[in-house]
């Protein structure tokens, strides 16, 4: 229960007066410099609670939503429309090929070249476009990446042992043999989706690597496609949106099919990805970005707006959430936001994001923080509290964690060395990001001798009539015909 200001209330309690008093607890509402100044009380012998405190019973979870997004049943709907889209844009290419894929390009992107795949004399042209600094800056981008992926590859380990006399059992881990790489494009040029796919790819030894990006301005975007060339890009075509997964995943007339899609997208791009996989592999549902803030009183509230907007600005999906145990902090962030956007650039998309996806949840210690923070499980949670280790340590459901003010989600999506195709909508409660593991089949072997084959075979045998599998039961029987003195 909550009080108002200056007010104090008689409490019933709900079992016996004994068990109440060992479950109860009282939570402050004002700041820190208020608790100084003034304590909350509650009486167990009048049972009387007053300002400013929260009396809380057992361990109840009382999070309050201070803002919350668009309802359940209209994020249900978009997803719906987007589903029934995707489905004819891929049924157009699978029965169409390259014509359906022309006119899917004309009509989105009013883009319809000659070749949608680049020579290397065009590839070089808008190279050399770029200023040397551009180029230096992807360059020592694409190294941390590519040093991140080599040390994780050095830690998968292909592996042989002999699990019993005569047995021999491994694993080994096997690159796929091709990808296809969306990079997305179109307000901003996603020059860094480039490297966190490509180069990685190229790290886990993925032998035909195919990148495609859409046209920005009605040319291909010249910083986008260097970092495709310089991770190290096989095939690269300026082509956008579901007709170009479409294109990768299924073949066109002029472009051979790949194993696997990857990268990041729309919330089309996401869909198209989920309705082709099976048919092709992919990495994982990585659609509209989203942003999770936990935040203490020792967080300021410029820092919080400025991250969070910094994710909703791209796009009008994107969800941005803050969890706080302040219930002052929340209050001051809704109040800095509003002020940013009075400025920021990007507020048409950014503010429309906020407005519909954005939402601030209040709760009353770090341990309720964990507990809705893993309910959210966002793809990226930036920790701005006192110890961001304690969320290391006891979080499980997130695509990756920023701790502390000194580092945000910006550095991961474009430079500091982590994967950013990350897991949305929830995803992250079972799976991690984009990594050089997810371009490995980790396949299994075994050997055995003829003595080891004979006694194997002989529990086998037994095991396969307990099943009724009597064709099984016949292998290991031959086995044991054959290999038993």
């Amino acid at each position: 229960m909550r009080l108002p200001h200056g007010a104090t209330a008689r409490v019933r309690p709900y079992k016996s007066q004994n068990v109440f008093l060992k479950n109860y607890s009282i939570m402050w509402q004002g700041s820190k410099s208020q608790r100084n100044k003034v304590a909350p009380c509650f009486d167990p012998a009048t049972l009387i609670l007053c300002y400013p405190a929260t009396l809380r019973f057992g361990d109840n979870n009382v999070a309050e939503y201070l803002k919350k997004g668009i309802s359940k049943e209209e994020s249900e709907a978009v997803d719906a429309k987007v589903r029934e889209v995707v489905e004819t844009i891929l049924d157009e290419v699978s029965r169409r090929g390259e014509a359906a894929v022309r006119e899917l390009s004309e009509r989105f992107d009013h883009w319809s070249p000659s070749q949608f795949q680049l020579s290397q004399a065009e590839i070089e042209d808008l190279i050399a476009s770029l200023p040397n600094q551009t180029i230096a800056d992807i360059k020592f981008a694409q190294a941390q990446v590519r040093n991140f992926a080599q040390h994780q590859r050095a830690a998968l380990q292909d592996i042989e042992v002999e699990t019993m006399p005569g047995v021999v059992l491994g694993h080994k881990n096997i690159p796929v043999n091709s990808i296809g790489c969306y990079v997305p494009g179109g307000r901003y040029a996603m020059v860094a989706s480039a490297h966190m796919s490509i180069v990685t790819a190229k790290v886990a030894g993925v032998k035909r690597i195919i990148a495609a990006t859409p046209p920005m301005q009605g040319r291909p975007p010249a910083a986008t496609v260097a970092a495709m060339a310089f991770g190290g890009a096989d095939e690269i075509y300026i082509l956008g949106g579901v007709q170009a997964v479409a294109a990768m995943a299924l073949g066109t007339e002029s472009m051979a099919p790949v194993d696997m899609l990857i990268g990041p997208g729309n919330a089309y791009v996401a869909e198209a990805k989920r309705q082709l996989f099976g048919r092709v592999g992919i990495d994982l549902l990585a659609g509209p970005t989203e942003i999770l803030v936990i935040a203490d009183d020792s967080a300021d509230a410029e820092m919080i707006a400025t991250d969070l907007l910094g994710q909703a600005e791209h796009g009008p999906t994107s969800p941005a959430s803050l969890i706080t145990t302040s219930r002052s902090l929340a209050d001051e962030t809704v109040k800095e936001i509003e002020r940013q956007l009075k400025v920021l650039a990007t507020a048409d998309v950014a503010g429309k994001a906020w407005a519909d996806y954005g939402q601030i949840i209040l709760v009353d210690s770090l341990k309720e923080a964990v507990i809705e923070a893993d309910k959210v499980a966002a793809e990226h949670v930036e920790v701005l509290t006192e110890n961001p280790r304690y969320f290391l340590e006891h979080m499980t459901n997130y695509g990756s964690l920023f701790l502390g003010p000194e580092t945000n989600v910006a550095y991961g999506d474009k430079v500091i060395g982590t994967n950013h195709t990350l897991p949305t909508k929830k995803a992250a409660r079972y799976t991690g990001g984009l990594w050089v593991g997810k371009f490995l089949k980790t396949v299994t072997y075994q050997e055995c001798t003829p003595e080891a084959s004979a006694l194997i075979g002989e529990y086998c045998s037994r095991l396969c009539e307990l099943e009724g599998f009597w064709a099984h039961k016949e292998q290991a029987d031959l086995r044991v015909r054959r290999y038993k003195e």
